[in-house]
């Protein structure tokens, strides 16, 4: 009797022992297989069932949540969620996330490990922290100028601190608000549809997201690199440039917007924008070493985040001598994004360095603790320190006295490029206005913003469609309230 009564007991250590190595198996070595089926409901409660961390500007959050007393409790709101959604994006609980709000969502949804000081005791209590703060570098008064100067236009604006690469503004318009999209009742999925189905794409992130002909705000570049070749070493000196200009190889002429552009010195043709002078300049500078300026800058970059990805610019490697004539005043195949002319920007105004922008100064634990900062970023020599001397004289000249007189700022020095770029089939679309400039308060060693503005739908009668006159205003507007002038 007692032999059975043992091999029985045996037995149901064994049963016991087969139960913990199963449960183990479940809990442990195939808990995320489970977590994340999709018919696993328990991990999306859990993260809706607390707030959602904040995204900070200028100290105070542009985004905030609410209890819906549903079972997915806690939906997002903003605050002024057009002007912020280029940076922000949406949460939303049906259709995920987008721009920050997914770039950042692991400290924003607390599932970050880096918020807890003991990430190891949570991965064994499977609890959640609390979600953390996002704060960025943008300038609030900054943001609101240049939402306001677009006033609904299609276009985009960027803002940079040429010293830091800290992204001071970032809008693009028409904008929707990210609050439309939060929930997820069947309103959302209007909403969803609305804004997708819309021929304005409200949701197309211009500032980052879209590239477009840079038209004569390229001309910075292919300044920078005839001067760091050598093509050009007098500013002062005629170029030898006919008016209009025949494209090598082709019988196809160009010509100017003004009379005046023959054999012009650069800082002449660089005030008038004379497209004749500078696709010679590009001609002569020759494919390799407009290539290599041109990729100094950050065009061709695939890599380029803000922490969301960065729509590249281009600059066409494979070209004949006519096409780049062209794309040396920013036509042909050469793209930019705004963000990409602002850096260009940034680069005459800070010594010829590219440096590498950034949305994100720090993140938060719900505590206030810092959990990350923004660290040290990739920096590039564009030009040479010289090179960006001569060129943020010949900017400021385009202000003072050319076609950029718009963005003037009293107190302080402006320097800028207007661009008026053509598209479309034979150049049928209406043109793109482009204005891009740095600016420096008269009191400060070194200039503290650089922008870049495109308006797409400028409502002026074609011919008068103009950088100086369409953009120039706006990116005056986010210039003065960068440096606080009137």
């Amino acid at each position: 009797m007692i032999r059975h009564i043992r091999h029985a007991a045996v037995f149901c250590v064994l049963l016991l022992m087969a139960l913990l190595v199963s449960a183990t198996r479940v809990q442990v070595f195939q808990a995320r297989l489970y977590d994340d089926n999709v018919g696993n409901r328990r991990s999306e409660i859990a993260r809706y069932g607390q707030p959602r961390g904040d995204i900070l500007v200028g100290g105070k959050p542009v985004t905030g949540s609410r209890d819906s007393g549903e079972q997915l409790r806690h939906e997002r709101t903003y605050t002024d969620g057009p002007m912020f959604a280029p940076v922000t994006g949406f949460a939303s609980q049906e259709y995920g996330t987008s721009l920050l709000e997914h770039a950042e969502d692991g400290v924003l949804s607390g599932e970050d490990p880096m918020l807890s000081p003991f990430p190891l005791w949570n991965d064994f209590t499977r609890a959640r922290n609390p979600g953390g703060d996002v704060v960025t570098t943008l300038d609030r008064a900054a943001q609101r100028a240049a939402y306001r100067g677009l006033a609904g236009r299609k276009g985009a604006v960027a803002a940079i601190e040429p010293s830091s690469g800290r992204i001071l503004a970032l809008v693009s318009s028409p904008s929707y608000d990210p609050a439309v999209l939060s929930g997820n009742d069947a309103e959302v999925a209007r909403s969803w549809e609305r804004l997708n189905s819309d021929a304005d794409k409200p949701m197309l992130n211009r500032a980052v997201r879209q590239t477009y002909p840079p038209g004569s705000t390229f001309k910075v570049v292919t300044a920078a690199a005839a001067l760091d070749a050598g093509v050009i070493t007098d500013l002062d000196e005629p170029t030898r440039s006919p008016a209009p200009y025949t494209l090598p190889g082709t019988t196809t002429r160009l010509t100017n917007e003004s009379d005046g552009c023959v054999d012009l010195s650069l800082r002449e043709a660089f005030k008038w924008s004379c497209n004749t002078v500078f696709a010679k300049l590009g001609v002569d500078v020759g494919v390799r070493d407009m290539t290599a300026t041109a990729q100094a800058f950050g065009f061709n970059d695939r890599g380029l985040r803000i922490p969301f990805s960065v729509a590249p610019s281009t600059f066409d490697t494979t070209l004949d001598r006519a096409q780049l004539a062209l794309s040396s005043i920013g036509q042909y195949n050469t793209r930019a994004t705004p963000l990409q002319m602002a850096m260009v920007a940034g680069a005459v105004a800070d010594r010829g360095l590219v440096r590498e922008p950034y949305l994100v100064e720090r993140t938060l634990r719900a505590s206030g603790s810092t959990v990350g900062t923004a660290g040290s970023r990739h920096v590039r020599q564009a030009m040479q320190p010289q090179t960006a001397a001569r060129l943020r004289e010949l900017m400021t000249q385009v202000v003072t006295e050319g076609t950029g007189t718009n963005a003037a700022i009293p107190g302080a020095t402006v320097g800028g490029k207007t661009g008026t770029a053509q598209h479309g089939i034979l150049n049928s679309g209406t043109p793109y206005a482009w204005f891009v400039s740095w600016a420096q308060d008269d009191r400060d060693l070194e200039p503290k913003v650089a922008v870049a503005v495109v308006v797409e739908d400028a409502s002026q009668a074609r011919g008068d469609i103009t950088g100086g006159g369409m953009a120039a205003p706006i990116a005056r507007a986010v210039m003065a309230a960068v440096l606080n002038l009137p």
